[in-house]
């Protein structure tokens, strides 16, 4: 017998308490890559040096600290951990402008106030992903990831686009505000779920849980034993590596090559697509099969992208050719993130979804440096034209792999929780 639909997440309190803060927590972290930045420059005339390091701050804690952070939270209820994350965001950020107004701040103290946000952004975004798999059913995770997905697209684009606003209509100290009230907002909205989770414990026999070095090794080795697991970590390494080298001849190609003016706007067209990808990942998985859907979708994102090297001129035409392309990818692209991470939420056990998590964006970013360098060595030696088509060729290699990989045979259900690590 079928079993019944499940009913809509939107009529769950606590799940709408959490899409809440989580859409606005999204929103203040995005406008934050704007606004700290700008500070720097307009109100304490940073240069291109201290700039660089000041995004590096913002950025590296993902790298430092995300295989810890993935054993914490496991250790503890994802709620507690997402409230305090966005007060002590809130509190960061709200420093910023009494320290400027008191005339103490200065590029040490803004390099710390970042890093240490950045720092507290790696717990939120953990915490949020474990949150759901703790808090909906099985049958409900597609559509669970899709709404916070879409959020998180959508503040990927309205986020800075808000930040760059406020830094321009009052001041740049001012405008930081803007996002320690979101965080403010978003403490207030998870703090308001009802459901007690229960902190989770993995079967150690009645024995204390291990150390943290053990219990990082313990993802490690979940992720790398499980075939579908093993396959995601992989094929999300080889996608951002060549996208990081992507992206960086493709900021050179757009103005340089074409001598296109208007980059944000062709850019920005990357988030409405992904917002429409979230939302068709709430149902296309269930009707196609997971890995048809993600296949399928990975190759016709790659696809779309050979196309920005055959373009020429700046004029109207280039500029709509390039908005469809970046929409299509964004579209593609979001399918493939939305539906893999509703099959690793499933796959894994519950004990484990913070380590499993924080190990895959580990093993998916980690590589994204190197990649970088990448495209400007190859922008160098060969030109932002010929580097593009190369950087995307490359990017074909996630899919390829997927295509071969278990992944590629996954069906319209769910697969099952996996055995503990």
């Amino acid at each position: 017998m079928p079993s019944a639909p499940s009913p809509s997440l939107w009529r769950d309190h606590d799940f709408r308490c959490l899409w809440a803060g989580q859409t606005a927590s999204q929103f203040g972290a995005q406008a934050g890559q704007v606004t700290l930045p700008l500070l720097a420059l307009v109100a304490l005339n940073a240069d291109a040096a201290q700039l660089g390091a000041l995004r590096a701050a913002q950025q590296i804690p993902i790298l430092l600290f995300s295989l810890f952070v993935g054993v914490w939270v496991d250790r503890w209820r994802s709620r507690n951990v997402m409230v305090l994350a966005d007060l002590g965001r809130a509190v960061a950020l709200g420093v910023v402008p009494v320290a400027f107004l008191l005339g103490v701040l200065g590029i040490p103290v803004l390099l710390v106030l970042a890093f240490l946000v950045g720092v507290l952004t790696v717990f939120f975004d953990v915490a949020y992903q474990a949150a759901l798999v703790r808090l909906v059913n099985r049958e409900q995770l597609a559509q669970g990831n899709s709404a916070l997905e879409g959020s998180r697209s959508a503040a990927q684009v309205g986020g800075p686009a808000l930040g760059g606003a406020l830094v321009s209509l009052l001041s740049a100290p001012v405008a930081v505000v803007t996002g320690a009230f979101f965080f403010a907002v978003s403490s207030l909205s998870i703090r308001r779920i009802r459901h007690r989770e229960a902190i989770p414990t993995p079967p150690y026999g009645g024995r204390s849980a291990p150390r943290m070095g053990r219990q990082i090794l313990e993802g490690l080795r979940f992720v790398a034993r499980d075939p579908s697991l093993r396959a995601v970590g992989i094929a999300s390494a080889l996608f951002h590596f060549f996208f990081a080298a992507l992206m960086t001849v493709y900021l050179l190609f757009l103005p340089r090559t074409l001598q296109l003016s208007g980059v944000g706007l062709v850019l920005a067209a990357m988030g409405p697509g992904a917002v429409v990808g979230s939302v068709l990942a709430a149902g296309l998985p269930r009707r196609l099969g997971h890995g048809v859907v993600l296949v399928s979708s990975a190759v016709l994102a790659e696809g779309v992208m050979l196309f920005v090297p055959a373009l020429h001129g700046s004029g109207g035409l280039t500029i709509a050719a390039l908005m469809a392309i970046n929409f299509l990818f964004g579209v593609f692209s979001q399918l493939v993130d939305v539906t893999v991470m509703a099959v690793r939420q499933s796959i894994t056990p519950l004990p484990i979804q913070g380590r499993v998590v924080a190990t895959l964006n580990f093993a998916g970013m980690g590589l994204t440096p190197l990649g970088s360098l990448l495209g400007g060595f190859l922008a160098t030696g060969w030109g932002p034209r010929t580097s593009l088509l190369l950087t995307v060729v490359g990017l074909f290699l996630s899919p390829v792999f997927m295509a071969l990989s278990p992944l590629a045979r996954l069906g319209k259900e769910l697969p099952a929780p996996g055995g503990t690590a």
